[in-house]
């Protein structure tokens, strides 16, 4: 009886979810290379025994903290519901929400980043990255095509391409808000430049997607 106790003392699913909550910290502040596992079992308030018990060792931590983050984002956009949207306000709906979802969670643009100085050697051969890609896609291939029968978008787009280029307009801006202030001599990070970054980004992207006449109609009525 009192081993059974001492086990459910244990709740191994909290501590896992301390462990994945402590290594998302630890990789997106030093990336893979610089994270220690002690470092994360002590933040994690247990100890490397456990770590590797629960997650194998220290690229499988990393892989499956790469599979949570990209869940994250993946589950909050689904949650947009942009399908419910006319196509217009679908488009800019997720251009500010990619924006918003990079400022609120730096450690996502950190952990992708990490994963990058190691050509994805991680999520390569993770089939939960590509179950989570699909419907990511599948869901801009058919806002695109709904736009296009409404007329309103060009009939020519690349799903994959407007994704991207979403994802980018907004990841190099503050990928690179350091170095960028410096360069170009003015606060990227201050309110009001944050606000028209995101009308920036907003406006280039429906100057890609849309038909002429949708965007004639749209600098008619600002």
């Amino acid at each position: 009886m009192a081993r059974a106790i001492s086990f459910k003392a244990r709740d191994p699913e909290a501590t896992r979810a301390r462990i994945l909550k402590a290594a998302k910290a630890e990789f997106a502040r030093k990336g893979l290379g610089g994270a220690r596992v002690d470092d994360i079992a002590a933040r994690a308030r247990t100890n490397k025994r456990m770590l590797y018990h629960y997650f194998g060792n220290k690229d499988d931590l990393f892989r499956i903290t790469l599979e949570d983050a990209y869940a994250d984002i993946r589950e909050a956009e689904a949650r947009l519901e942009i399908e419910k949207d006319d196509p217009l306000t679908a488009l800019k709906r997720l251009v500010r929400f990619t924006w918003s979802y990079y400022l609120d969670n730096p450690e996502f643009i950190t952990l992708v980043n990490s994963e990058n100085l190691h050509k994805a050697r991680h999520i390569k051969v993770s089939e939960r990255m590509r179950e989570m890609s699909r419907p990511f896609v599948e869901r801009m291939r058919a806002l695109l095509a709904r736009g296009a029968r409404e007329g309103l978008f060009r009939g020519d787009l690349d799903a994959v391409q407007v994704n991207i280029t979403i994802a980018a307009i907004g990841y190099y801006y503050l990928t690179n808000r350091f170095t960028g202030s410096i360069v170009f001599e003015r606060d990227l990070m201050d309110k009001a430049a944050l606000e028209k970054r995101l009308d920036f980004n907003t406006k280039t992207i429906l100057r890609v997607v849309c038909t002429p006449e949708t965007l004639a109609k749209i600098e008619e009525r600002q």
